[in-house]
């Protein structure tokens, strides 16, 4: 089930518009499920737990009413359609049909290896889906060898602008999460799939300090 908010009130976001997909959808293998997610943090917990109730029928009807152009985020809590690792092709075909013309992205944390020809598939067809990357070298695998728009976990004292991996690559933190002035709704970075660098997102929330032991492997 989704839930889907036409002007998000987000301080991060911005006024844009926002999904949500429930809890099923999160993969096990994500290290940060129920141990450190920031959409475990209050009140996005609680909007979570119960606001997923439109089907994927009445999503797309909203998705297909956004005007040409405009940018909005899928799942600020939630994954791609499906249960646990697996993608409900045919939900998320109607999505990707949903966004055209218009610059919708979201994150997965699911298998992309498994996944990559759906992920490229509704990459080329306009929707920007991001792989979640663990960590450092995991990212640079996600965005050399599977040529996939990545962003990954940062600790939580990340400030710098930018960073260099061992492997050459740019990781870029994520704008609105250093500067006050920036919101997604004024970046647009994690829409752009065709972007030669790793956007990266410093722990952060309530929890923070378990997502950081995730974030400081293999730096």
């Amino acid at each position: 089930m989704y839930q889907f908010t036409r002007v998000s009130s987000n301080v991060k976001t911005g006024p844009i518009p926002t999904t949500m997909t429930g809890r099923s959808s999160c993969p096990d293998s994500c290290p940060l499920k129920n141990n450190g997610c920031y959409a475990d943090n209050f009140p996005l917990s609680l909007a979570w737990k119960k606001l997923c109730k439109l089907s994927i029928d009445e999503l797309t009807d909203k998705i297909k009413k956004l005007p040409k152009g405009q940018l909005w985020r899928h799942n600020v809590a939630g994954d791609l359609p499906g249960d646990n690792e697996e993608i409900d092709t045919a939900a998320l075909d109607e999505i990707v049909r949903a966004n055209k013309g218009r610059r919708g992205f979201t994150y997965t944390h699911k298998n992309p290896i498994k996944n990559l020809k759906t992920l490229h598939d509704a990459i080329n067809n306009g929707f920007c889906i991001n792989a979640s990357a663990n960590n450092i070298d995991q990212a640079d695998y996600y965005h050399d060898s599977l040529d996939l728009p990545t962003v990954c976990v940062l600790p939580s004292n990340a400030n710098e602008k930018s960073y260099q991996t061992e492997q050459g690559n740019t990781i870029v933190t994520c704008p609105a999460t250093i500067r006050d002035d920036v919101t997604c709704a004024t970046c647009g970075l994690c829409a752009d799939s065709n972007r030669s660098f790793i956007i990266g997102f410093p722990a952060h929330g309530a929890r923070k300090k378990k997502a950081n032991q995730i974030a400081c492997e293999n730096i």
